[in-house]
């Protein structure tokens, strides 16, 4: 069993996701397959097979997050003192194409949101960046070719 990375944040939202589906999506679908038992005969009953189906993905998700947070390798990014990119690093990148400024967070794979800027650890594009420090010049692989980046700032916060 490998260690999960996470920021504090990340580990929050888990917290919040399985008290959620704990305290109200588990009561509700419970609530649900006890109407649909109530309507008779379960073989054709397709609410009775959305209830139970809808049970089944509440329950894996509850063991999937209460695995994840067993194995939780938290990171509070404001401890980090190193002025590489590391995990919890936030970037600023400059594209030397086009001069766009892009920001990224590295952040462990349930936190990932590309519209919040926030990047997996596991992504081909963090992995690119990591042990590299504000100055560096680095060309990272992406889906639509390659494209070198300034990097601007490193920060922990």
């Amino acid at each position: 069993m490998s260690a999960v990375p996470m920021t504090l944040r990340g580990k929050r939202k888990l917290d919040d996701e399985l008290k959620h589906l704990k305290t109200f999506e588990r009561p509700k679908v419970i609530g649900e397959i006890s109407v649909a038992r109530a309507h008779g005969d379960l073989s054709e009953n397709a609410e009775y097979s959305a209830a139970k189906e809808k049970q089944s993905f509440v329950e894996g998700r509850i063991k999937e997050i209460e695995d994840k947070l067993a194995r939780a390798q938290v990171v509070d990014t404001k401890e980090i003192r190193t002025d590489r990119i590391v995990f919890g690093a936030s970037i600023q990148l400059k594209d030397l194409d086009s001069e766009e400024i892009k920001n990224y967070s590295i952040v462990g794979s349930d936190e990932t949101d590309i519209k919040a800027g926030m990047i997996s650890i596991d992504s081909p594009v963090a992995r690119q960046l990591l042990n590299k420090k504000e100055g560096d010049s680095v060309t990272v692989k992406v889906p639509k070719g390659e494209v070198e980046y300034e990097i601007l700032s490193v920060k922990y916060e």
